[in-house]
């Protein structure tokens, strides 16, 4: 399942490290994030809820605005 997930707040290479240790965590098999868009797209194997993506976002620092 792919999940494309609106964050703000990353502003470095150190963000993106974060948001994919945070998505990993959840078990996302892969995740590209684009720095400049600030968006990630995820790929899960498994069902994950938008409200456990937006949880472990914020607990790293950051706000997800929407998850498609």
């Amino acid at each position: 399942m792919k999940k494309t997930i609106k964050i703000e707040g990353m502003s470095c290479m150190h963000c993106v490290k974060h948001i994919e240790e945070a998505l990993s965590e959840l078990g996302c098999e892969n995740v590209e994030v684009n720095l400049k868009d600030k968006e990630a797209e995820a790929y899960f194997k498994e069902s994950i809820s938008n409200e456990e993506i937006k949880n472990i976002i914020k607990d790293f620092g950051y706000e997800v605005v929407s998850i498609k």
